[in-house]
């Protein structure tokens, strides 16, 4: 159901049902967290095939359908513990998005912290037109872009364009389909000469200060600012600066 090889030590994901779109069955998210869940290296999480990931394989859900509610909880639960693994994952997750990204695909792509896009890509939450909802991702949602763009993105179902995504802010960089491999390795390779210890520090105060006061906010900053001056990371940064 996926395909996870390490390369320069970054795990690359790959999405592996290009038949279906790579759309999301109880294996392949299974796999899939047990694949964030083991690594501890960035992660590059990307789609065989054409397209990104078409969200929930439709004939799964139809086979469920005389499932009851605790049943539902339960499937729907799977989904939600992916979305938690990948936010508690200590290293950056980068979602390369080629071709479709809807529903849970799209759900996917935004639960990764960082989303590169094709220029050809198309992004939406179409699940309000079979009368389901995006009922997990709205968590993240609503942390990406304001209450009115959301509210328009899962009410209308509109399919939108990676630039429109990238106006929105929900995609962080837009390359040319031609280019998109050598530039996504481009950005991956950045973030990965950055300091280990601050990249993992940063996104762990990132996501821990979401439902603080500000005064406890700040007061988090004040623990890992604290953490993060006795990194060797960091004592090894201000050295090379000093000698410049």
């Amino acid at each position: 159901m996926i395909l996870y090889q390490v390369e320069q030590g970054v795990a690359r994901i790959t999405l592996n049902r290009p038949e279906k779109r790579n759309a999301l069955n109880p294996e392949l998210i299974a796999e899939l967290k047990k694949a964030v869940q083991g690594s501890d290296r960035l992660i590059v999480l990307t789609g065989a095939g054409n397209d990104f990931c078409s969200g929930a394989d439709l004939s799964g859900l139809h086979n469920q359908a005389e499932a009851n509610v605790l049943e539902h909880m339960a499937s729907a639960r799977e989904m939600a513990d992916l979305f938690i693994a990948m936010r508690r994952h200590p290293r950056p997750i980068i979602a390369a998005v080629r071709g479709r990204a809807l529903a849970g695909g799209f759900g996917l792509a935004t639960a990764a912290d960082i989303i590169l896009a094709s220029e050809s890509a198309q992004f939406g939450y179409p699940e309000v037109n079979i009368g389901f909802v995006p009922a997990m991702v709205m968590a993240i949602l609503r942390r990406c872009v304001s209450e009115k763009r959301a509210f328009e993105l899962i009410t209308t179902g509109d399919v939108i364009s990676a630039q429109t995504a990238f106006e929105y802010g929900l995609v962080n960089r837009v390359f040319a389909d031609e280019t998109f491999d050598v530039d996504v390795q481009a950005f991956v390779t950045r973030l990965t000469s950055k300091s280990t210890s601050a990249l993992m520090l940063s996104k762990q105060l990132l996501y821990h200060t979401d439902s603080m006061t500000f005064e406890a906010a700040i007061e988090a900053g004040v623990q890992t600012n604290a953490i993060a001056r006795s990194t060797e990371d960091f004592k090894r940064g201000i050295e090379r600066f000093l000698k410049k």
